[in-house]
């Protein structure tokens, strides 16, 4: 059994991340200079702190997701967990294993075994074909042929690639290519895998197609995956948990009903605010008493269900329907809760 089997607590554990460019970088952390905005840090020292003490756990099969505009950080932290980019100061722990503190020998074997990384260029050997693609990190392994290319091969099955094994990567869509991305860094069986806007290049269709295969086989595999993008909407469907970055900080991190409920602050209200509330929000918010006149025989849906995904059944249905938690009755719902809630005539809270 590996140490990843036996070992409890978090998948990925960050305390009081620091990434700060410039000259002298080391001496901005723990002293007053830490505390400057960053454009006063960058008028009195010629630094930048592109991640500013940062700090979060990511549960074992868990998708989190770090979101933010261009600028905010977001593509320099995963850099600084992966350790493409050195930190300036803080902690990274994958798996148990410290690594901003391991060997450039033990972080090779690391990046081999325990974790992988997807990127928005593919960076796939081009004169290589699919599957010699897809079999290429068992390569550096050294890994047999014949192990390797069974399992480059049962890969290619997951991903929805098979018939392309031949194929070279000129020859496949953007989409496609990004499949094979995904293959190979599935194919070192990592336990997680860090994905930075692996999508953003690809046309509309396309990015749609593959956040759906990223949802299956998260749910297929229970990988713990760590999702870098600056759509507000792949973060809503992908996380369960996001982080919002500005600035190189993060300032709320929670569930998408938690960010849309209770945003922290108007730079997160007004991130949020083109999110129809139907596609986050669950039955559990709206469900209120039974009212005078109603019957109490309408169907029975989890309060766990997203409201865009009930609302064909309340529609449909003449008594309210009934949200049920754990077999126990919390409420009802009707199609006048749901055009309120799409109306912006409630602002529901947790709770009430």
């Amino acid at each position: 059994m590996s140490d990843s089997e036996t070992r409890t607590g978090p998948a990925i554990s960050v305390r009081n991340l620091w990434k700060v460019f410039g000259p002298q970088a080391d001496k901005v952390v723990g002293t007053p200079l830490a505390n400057l905005s960053r454009d006063e840090l960058l008028a009195e020292t010629g630094c930048t702190a592109a991640v500013r003490d940062v700090t979060f756990d990511v549960e074992n099969g868990e998708v989190f997701v770090v979101m933010g505009l261009s600028g905010s950080g977001k593509s320099t932290l995963v850099r600084c967990l992966t350790r493409l980019i050195e930190s300036t100061a803080g902690e990274v722990l994958i798996e148990g294993d410290d690594i901003l503190a391991a060997s450039d020998k033990q972080l090779r074997h690391l990046r081999r075994t325990e974790f992988s990384m997807v990127f928005q260029h593919f960076g796939l050997l081009p004169h290589r074909k699919v599957i010699d693609n897809i079999a290429y990190p068992l390569e550096i392994q050294g890994v047999k042929k014949d192990v390797r290319y069974a399992r480059a091969e049962e890969v290619i099955q997951l991903v929805g690639l098979a018939g392309y094994g031949s194929s070279y990567p000129e020859q496949l869509s953007g989409g496609m290519q990004q499949r094979v991305g995904l293959a190979r860094a599935l194919a070192v069986d990592p336990d997680v895998m860090f994905l930075d806007e692996p999508f953003s290049a690809l046309d509309p269709l396309i990015r749609r197609d593959m956040q759906a295969e990223v949802k299956r086989l998260h749910q297929e595999l229970g990988k713990t995956m760590v999702f870098i993008t600056h759509d507000l909407a792949e973060a809503m469907k992908l996380g369960d948990r996001i982080a919002i970055m500005r600035d190189g900080a993060i300032v709320q991190m929670g569930t998408a009903m938690d960010l849309v409920l209770n945003p922290v602050d108007d730079y997160v209200a007004d991130f949020l605010r083109d999110i129809p509330k139907s596609h986050v929000l669950t039955l559990e918010v709206i469900a209120r008493p039974l009212r005078d006149g109603e019957a109490d025989n309408g169907p029975a849906l989890e309060a766990s269900t997203i409201i865009k995904e009930a609302t064909p059944t309340i529609i449909s249905s003449v008594p309210p329907v009934r949200v049920m938690k754990m077999g126990a009755m919390v409420g009802y719902a009707s199609s006048d809760d749901v055009l309120a809630l799409i109306a912006g005539e409630r602002s529901p809270e947790l709770g009430d």
